[in-house]
């Protein structure tokens, strides 16, 4: 078979999924805990016959349940199949002026596949040495869009609210995509923003802080103009999405609030603890706003041997070959359990 009319891309590659039945899984930034309860009540009070239905053209019950929690009408939210799906809508639907895109050297590595994917140039942007992303190297700069996730993936580190409002307002004839998807262990999030600025678009997804992973859910907010045309591309390629039961868990867990807060806090509490109990191992840790930790082994061990070293143990954490954080570790924030056993195993390494 002749090959010429294939496309060559090389796509995204997830933390590796292993069906271990002892594994401790600390490589994909998962939420450790179940979803909220009133999501297991959805799920058990679904109605299975009503499956013979394609689900609603626009999501309507979760489109309806984010506008409220928000406080936006809802031709502002547009609901995805997860965040990916939402981001690469964004891009086939924005970002077709030819000049590049704009987004931060280490991030998350998805972007650069979507661009590859649609033919959009990019330009990427380097760190500060302290992996801070530079808010004035997207100001005054020729482009065609601006990408950045808030808290930063996968360093973990968080950028000022007045920080991305300076690059949003010096860029108001492009589109400026804040992806939000870790936002609410620590970040400051800019969706009240929208209100403000009409170039504006912010990415979330409930596959980290709402325990939906499994359920791929995501969602923009973005004025009402900027919502119809990434509407207008995604029923382009397929016009029902999120399916039915998807729609309906999404909805309970966006009624409870309180078990959201509360798993937030436990996550959050856990990243601090871990963060410190490395540090006193002698590792560097970024300072964390995400559910999951950067951080650079002590000298004499590397990160590939503190990656296959728990591997064989059968814990998982994240390795990337990528220069400038190739030695550096993305471990997700599990449970206090989970954490204590990977602490344990670390400090049996590190003490051969």
């Amino acid at each position: 078979m002749n090959q010429d009319n294939f496309r060559k891309i090389t796509p995204y590659v997830p933390g590796i999924q292993p069906g271990f039945s002892d594994m401790i899984k600390l490589n994909t930034n998962e939420n450790p805990y179940p979803p909220s309860p009133m999501v297991g009540e959805a799920s058990k009070n679904f109605d299975a016959g009503s499956l013979r239905l394609y689900p609603s053209v626009d999501v309507g019950p979760l489109r309806d349940a984010l506008a409220e929690y928000h406080g936006y009408d809802r031709e502002c939210m547009f609901i995805g199949v997860g965040s990916d799906d939402v981001l690469a809508t964004v891009f086939q639907a924005c970002f077709n002026s030819g000049r590049p895109v704009l987004f931060p050297e280490i991030t998350y590595s998805f972007y650069e596949v979507w661009a590859r994917l649609y033919n959009i140039n990019t330009c990427k942007i380097p760190l500060k040495e302290d992996f801070t992303i530079d808010a004035d190297a997207y100001i005054g700069v020729d482009n065609g869009g601006i990408v950045i996730a808030n808290p930063n993936a996968p360093t973990s580190v968080a950028m000022a609210k007045s920080e991305i409002e300076r690059i949003i307002k010096n860029n108001t004839d492009n589109v400026v995509v804040i992806d939000e998807a870790y936002v609410d262990f620590g970040g400051e999030s800019v969706i009240d923003l929208v209100k403000s600025y009409d170039n504006l678009i912010v990415v979330r997804t409930f596959s980290k802080s709402r325990s939906l992973a499994g359920a791929r859910i995501g969602y923009c907010v973005a004025n009402p103009a900027l919502i119809s045309v990434i509407e207008a591309v995604r029923n382009s390629i397929n016009s029902y999405t999120d399916n039915r039961p998807a729609i309906e868990l999404g909805v309970a867990s966006v009624k409870d609030e309180d078990y959201f807060r509360a798993t937030i806090k436990k996550v959050v509490a856990t990243r601090e603890r871990l963060a410190d109990e490395l540090k006193k191992l002698g590792f560097r840790v970024l300072p964390s706003s995400a559910n999951f930790v950067f951080a650079q082994p002590p000298a004499g061990i590397s990160a590939v041997e503190v990656y296959e070293e728990l591997a064989k143990k059968h814990i998982y954490v994240r390795h990337f070959n990528i220069k400038g954080i190739d030695n550096y570790l993305r471990i997700t924030v599990g449970t206090d359990e989970q954490i204590d056993t990977m602490l344990s195993e670390v400090g049996r390494l590190l003490n051969k």
